[in-house]
């Protein structure tokens, strides 16, 4: 009452000014510390030893297969895990169905159990002495210590990247546009289209690309079901530690500088979509008739 009977406003936490530039002193030095010169250190050690070292380094056939499996794991469980986010976040924000909260703490899961854990269950599971082993083994299908268990232990690790992004954004949303939608006599497909994707696109991409660049830097799940074989089963970085511990200290920062390439390009994407989604968060328009340009 008394500070608004005077005009004041209420004291914030921070205001003073002693206060509030120690704050921001310790966040600055934390930040330089734990992030900046980490990033320093990889760019300036991957160049120690000339251009020549990190040129050899980068275009040396186990380098270059290491991205390219990299890559290629990134293709396949990216787009299964933005079709599963999507899946998932429909089904929980527009549906009422017995287990739905079960569901959303499944979901969770994979941010809560370590990546080690996560290969060590995938042994356990299709391992020649796990549960489905042997039948795979009598039809001479290999997932472990092969390309399949490395998309999968990928995929786990990221499956919640996507979801995470739109359940919260469409539960706050709500199910109006879409039942509306579907009053006027649209499709559930084209409800979709018109619809929910135009209104969740920017976390979709967002996800999409925190879903990426998760997959590229796995480590743990993928050292443990990917057999570590130089050349055959290495993705980058499982690759950058074999070269650490071959004592080629630069080839190692040389092949990490392209993860933390990766790295920067996936802030960069992650502010340019927050502006993106920020400047044109609006609710979308409806059609006044979707059956009409449906016949």
């Amino acid at each position: 009452m008394g500070a608004t009977r005077t005009g004041r406003k209420p004291p914030r936490v921070g205001d003073q000014p002693l206060f509030r530039r120690m704050l921001i002193g310790i966040v600055l030095v934390i930040v330089a510390l734990l992030i900046v010169a980490p990033l320093v250190v990889i760019g300036v050690e991957a160049f120690s030893k000339g251009w020549v070292v990190y040129r050899d380094t980068i275009i040396h056939p186990d380098t270059l297969h290491a991205i390219g499996l990299t890559v290629f794991a990134a293709i396949v469980a990216v787009p299964v895990n933005t079709a599963f986010g999507i899946a998932a976040a429909w089904s929980i924000t527009k549906f009422d169905f017995w287990g739905r909260r079960f569901l959303l703490v499944v979901i969770e899961i994979p941010f809560s159990v370590s990546p080690i854990v996560a290969g060590v269950a995938y042994l356990f599971v299709y391992g020649l002495q796990g549960v489905f082993g042997p039948a795979l083994d009598e039809y001479g299908l290999k997932i472990l210590f092969a390309i399949p268990g490395i998309i999968l232990a990928s995929m786990f690790v990221t499956a919640p990247f996507v979801a995470r992004e739109l359940i919260p954004l469409m539960q706050a949303q709500g199910r109006d546009l879409e039942e509306a939608a579907t009053s006027l006599g649209a499709s559930g497909w084209r409800t979709f289209f018109s619809v929910t994707l135009p209104n969740i696109k920017w976390a979709l991409l967002y996800g999409v690309v925190l879903c990426n660049a998760r997959v590229m830097g796995e480590f743990g799940a993928v050292s443990v079901v990917s057999g570590n074989i130089r050349g055959q089963t290495n993705t980058l970085p499982l690759h950058i530690e074999l070269l650490y511990h071959d004592y080629q200290a630069a080839g190692a920062f040389a092949a990490a500088s392209i993860l933390a390439l990766i790295a920067v390009f996936t802030i960069i994407a992650k502010v340019a979509l927050e502006r993106q989604g920020a400047g044109r968060a609006r609710r979308p328009t409806l059609v006044t008739n979707p059956a009409e340009k449906t016949q």
